[in-house]
């Protein structure tokens, strides 16, 4: 047992001792020589002073380091803290000297012990710089030998601001980095031409594929904060035709602890780009609206559904029910919340076209709150099951907010999408429908009925973007329905927090829409994924065009003929102010194609039609239905939203 501590102790406690050992014998050479410098490289003095005055000096030192613990740092960790120790030392070593010198000379105890001043400065010079750079030293021989003969890769990193140079510290601070970073990349003409750290700043123009094949480039770490999405996405993919790896340094709220890791800097993702700075939703709103309350979520184990659920468990609500027909992803999210210490709410498995079985439920449970995100989505798959897309989006609508003013709901919150505007596929008229029938609940009762509207979401199921991630892990080709297909993009933890908001701040009858800032070009968004996988387009994937699908639009829309809108007190929160419908008429018309859906009547689109006069099918079976007027007008339309575009 005492072996095995002192064994311990010893390996413990070696390594600073022998710090401590070199350390008294760099005091020692500093020395001796400052004799040699003061007088002029020659022994012109009393080497007997030297060889008595020495001990002296080696004692001051010892006690110095001793009290200070410079030499307790690891040396191949060696930073600016420990340089700062080294610093108070020898300050603190040439204090005592003199003071003993001068006490010497007060007293004439011995006049072996007068030291020159000037000697003692001198010492105190050398004394630190030997010091310094013999941790330095051996930090270096010590990353030396670890490193080997591992490969290294040449770097830049884009920013030489504070995060920059945290980037630099981070990525070459351990022996086992194999990171060397030739250069920062600067816009600020006041930083072009210095060094940071020992390593020059390079001008924007400098990055030319020359320069880059010469220093044998092969990453570029992108490392700005706070930088307006829209510029980033322009920087970064003006390196990405470089053949080189972009990689991204997260946010600092990101960061572990306050300290960026190596593991952190990952790869950019075309996320990345098209991620938007977050809104600041006034939270203690949707505090106070969800305070107590017990709240039912539709669709709860979908995208939108899930990240709606996850944002109200940090809420002080009384319960929280999660609807959804699909039993894993019910699963999943059930024991994610779980993990995650979350415990006050009830999965249920149902079907909100059962009206009996969300009858009970509302009954048993009595939400004040309800969220529908339940539907059907994907526009060329309920192109032709009409049937379906009615039954889900239309009918389950109709039956959950009719059971919401049945059992007094207090809020009811729809969440809508943007092809539900001049609708060209059956998927967005019978939201558009959803959304009309809504507006007439509206009148019926104290329920307060609101709509929330918005566009495509990042890494959504089916969306866009998970599917060419797949297509390039199979090797290509991509496939796009058009060239000049465009689309709106938000995040999905931002789109439910505008469906939270809007059940927050909505006083009823209002459709929330979001400023979704500029559309996104799905083939340069494609070109932009090949190229951010280290590929090269076309010669090592392809895109190719397949042609719009049933239904599909070239440009989406947030408002449709005749909408305005209405501010908020967030700039980027509008509400749609709508045309105004006849609410008798609509709500009968909505009623019989339910009706006529369930016994399967062939005329259930052209009913839709009929409700929704601006719903013109596009590249589908169902243009039979519309008139040659009507298809005479959507070209003319088309023609307008391109010109606008």
């Amino acid at each position: 047992m005492i072996q095995k501590y002192i064994t311990y102790n010893a390996e413990r406690y070696a390594s600073k001792w022998l710090v401590l050992v070199i350390d008294l014998f760099t005091v020692a050479f500093a020395f001796v020589l400052s004799y040699l410098i003061r007088f002029n490289l020659t022994l012109n003095f009393e080497v007997d002073n030297l060889l008595v005055q020495l001990p002296l000096v080696l004692l001051t030192s010892f006690v110095s380091f001793l009290l200070v613990g410079s030499f307790k740092g690891v040396v191949r960790h060696t930073g600016v803290r420990d340089v700062y120790n080294i610093f108070n030392a020898v300050c603190l070593s040439s204090i005592l000297v003199i003071f003993i010198v001068l006490s010497n000379r007060l007293y004439g105890v011995l006049d072996l012990f007068t030291i020159p001043l000037s000697i003692i400065i001198i010492n105190s010079l050398i004394t630190f710089i030997g010091l310094t750079a013999s941790r330095f030293v051996f930090k270096s021989i010590y990353n030396g030998m670890h490193q080997g003969n591992k490969a290294i890769k040449n770097v830049l990193i884009y920013g030489a601001g504070d995060s920059g140079v945290l980037t630099h510290g981070a990525i070459t601070s351990h022996a086992q980095s194999e990171y060397r970073v030739v250069g920062y990349i600067d816009r600020d003409v006041k930083k072009i031409g210095k060094k940071i750290n020992g390593v020059p700043v390079f001008a924007r123009r400098t990055l030319t594929e020359d320069f880059i094949t010469k220093n044998n480039i092969s990453e570029i770490i992108f490392s700005i904060q706070n930088i307006d999405s829209l510029k980033l996405r322009k920087t970064v993919e003006g390196l990405v035709d470089y053949p080189i790896v972009v990689k991204i340094v997260p946010p600092i709220e990101d960061w572990i602890n306050g300290e960026l890791k190596v593991s952190q800097i990952k790869q950019v993702q075309i996320e990345d780009l098209l991620d938007r700075a977050p809104i600041q939703i006034k939270n203690s709103k949707i505090e106070v609206a969800l305070l107590n309350k017990t709240i039912l979520v539709t669709g709860g184990a979908g995208s939108i559904g899930s990240e709606i659920v996850r944002q109200i468990c940090n809420y002080n609500y009384n319960s929280l029910i999660v609807v959804d027909q699909a039993e894993s992803a019910l699963y999943d999210l059930q024991q994610e919340l779980k993990q995650n210490g979350f415990h006050n709410f009830i999965p249920i498995v149902g079907d909100i076209r059962d009206k009996n079985r969300m009858n009970q439920l509302f009954e048993d449970y009595k939400p004040n709150l309800v969220f529908h995100a339940a539907a059907y989505k994907h526009v060329p798959l309920m192109e032709y099951n009409a049937y379906e897309a009615i039954k889900i989006n239309i009918a389950g609508t109709k039956t959950i907010a009719d059971l919401s003013l049945i059992h007094g709901v207090e809020k009811f919150v729809f969440v809508s999408t943007d092809k539900a505007v001049n609708p060209t596929n059956v998927m967005g008229a019978s939201k558009r429908i959803a959304e009309m029938y809504i507006s007439c609940m509206q009148q019926e009762g104290t329920t307060k009925f609101i709509t929330t509207r918005f566009g495509n979401v990042l890494g959504s199921n089916g969306s866009v973007i998970p599917l060419f991630r797949k297509q390039i892990e199979h090797g290509g080709p991509l496939t796009l329905t058009h060239k000049d297909i465009t689309r709106y993009f938000m995040t999905i933890p931002e789109a439910s927090q505008l469906v939270l908001e809007a059940g927050a701040m909505g006083t009823g009858g209002e459709i929330f829409i979001f400023d979704m800032g500029e559309s996104v070009r799905i083939y340069d968004l494609a070109k932009n994924m090949i190229k951010l996988s280290g590929l090269r387009y076309p010669e090592d994937i392809d895109i190719k065009i397949t042609g719009l699908r049933p239904g599909e639009k070239l440009y989406e829309e947030l408002l449709a003929n005749g909408e305005n809108t209405l501010p908020t007190y967030h700039d980027k929160i509008k509400i749609s102010k709508v045309r105004e419908i006849d609410y008798r008429r609509v709500r009968s018309k909505i009623d019989e194609l339910c009706i006529t859906n369930m016994f399967f009547n062939g005329n259930t689109v052209k009913l839709m039609k009929d409700i929704v006069p601006e719903y013109i099918s596009q590249n589908s079976k169902l243009c039979d239905l519309d008139s040659k007027v009507d298809k005479r007008e959507d070209s003319i339309q088309q023609l307008k939203v391109v010109k606008t575009s």
